[in-house]
């Protein structure tokens, strides 16, 4: 006697945007990715840049005037001489035309401290990108995250304000007017990107030894760099600080999984906090896209009102590097002054004394050189 079995019919569902199987197949949005791109594009252009300088040097010394045009953009490594130009235009009104895209750059980064937190660190900068992929190779390594043991990494931690207070020392307090723009029209200032430049290229051994023991202890301790010692993520902690704009948590909706907590490059115990006030929140957002509840953890003004999304927030901070540049190349604040001969003379008498760090402030020097350069 055969057995017949019955087969259920299977009807086609109805799948609305609130059903539970809509939810399972739709996947959260996650603003690492995104990132990343940004992380990379930025990479690719201070690439391009660095390259595009390096032509323009070399062409320089071989006493030929530039066929490529020297990138302005170089002068983000130039930090203390934008910091000195700072208190230069504040105290005077002159925004110098030396170095001035050195100074735009430091008021964007300023910027983007008091709007958007340390976005700079985690969505900028080059080597924040460097220390990330080191940090993997110690995730690889140690299998998981290591940290410093409290009593030790609090101390640490203090260096790179110490640094920071030592060149707002030296520029704030020590320097008069009179001294700032005996520097800015300096000789040694004029140069202090080819300086730069010929750091990296023609590296001393001693120069060489501190690269690598940096790159290891950056393995060994993750973001070794950016959370001990650099004085550019010292000053952004602090302008921070004053950033309306912070990580929330709903303590009502949280089911305390610690997801925030174990991907926070930074070591904060996000799943205590109420709101993050931590001076080493780069506000990368890692934390607010490992949280599987939504809403839990945003990045806001208040803890209920004017919620700032995450792409609101990759947004804003490209915008603001994107625009802030545009205004001071229509402005006149971002291609210097000094003309290609003026450069092709600097270059041939780089290691004449008066182009030295110590002896660089030479005022007969820097009134022959504004007057017309060296013949």
């Amino acid at each position: 006697m055969s057995t017949i079995v019955e087969l259920p019919i299977r009807r086609k569902e109805k799948i609305t945007e609130g059903s539970p199987r809509n939810a399972k197949r739709k996947r959260p949005f996650r603003i690492q990715p995104y990132r990343k791109l940004v992380q990379f594009a930025f990479l690719a252009l201070t690439l391009w840049i660095g390259i595009e300088f390096y032509l323009f040097v070399r062409q320089l010394e071989n006493g030929l005037l530039p066929t490529v045009s020297r990138p302005p953009g170089v002068e983000a490594f130039l930090p203390i001489s934008a910091l000195i130009s700072l208190k230069y235009w504040l105290f005077t009104g002159i925004f110098n035309h030396v170095h001035p895209s050195a100074l735009v750059l430091l008021l964007i980064v300023l910027a983007t401290g008091l709007f958007l937190k340390k976005g700079f660190c985690s969505w900028i900068c080059p080597v924040g990108l460097l220390s990330e992929f080191l940090a993997r190779i110690h995730t690889f390594i140690f299998d998981k995250p290591r940290s410093l043991p409290r009593w030790l990494d609090y101390p640490l931690r203090s260096l790179k304000y110490l640094l920071l207070a030592f060149f707002l020392w030296a520029v704030l307090v020590q320097m008069d007017v009179l001294q700032l723009g005996k520097f800015i029209f300096s000789p040694y200032n004029k140069v202090a990107d080819i300086k730069m430049l010929k750091f990296f290229t023609e590296m001393s051994s001693f120069t060489l030894r501190v690269l690598i023991g940096l790159f290891l202890l950056s393995i060994l301790v993750r973001y070794f760099w950016c959370r001990y010692l650099c004085p550019y993520g010292a000053l952004l902690g602090m302008t921070s600080f004053l950033s309306v704009f912070k990580i929330h948590r709903n303590k009502a909706s949280c089911i305390d999984c610690e997801k925030c907590t174990k991907v926070c490059p930074a070591n904060i115990n996000v799943h205590t906090a109420s709101t993050v006030f931590s001076d080493e929140c780069h506000a990368c957002l890692q934390c607010v896209d490992a949280c599987p509840v939504k809403d839990t953890l945003y990045l806001s003004a208040t803890t209920t009102r004017a919620r700032f999304s995450r792409r609101a927030y990759a947004v804003a901070i490209v915008l603001l590097f994107v625009l802030g540049t545009t205004v001071a190349r229509f402005a006149g604040f971002w291609q210097n002054d000094i003309s290609n001969e003026e450069y092709r003379q600097h270059v041939k008498h780089l290691d004449s004394p008066v182009y030295q760090h110590n002896r660089g402030q030479v005022p007969e020097y820097d009134a022959q050189q504004r007057g017309g350069g060296e013949e």
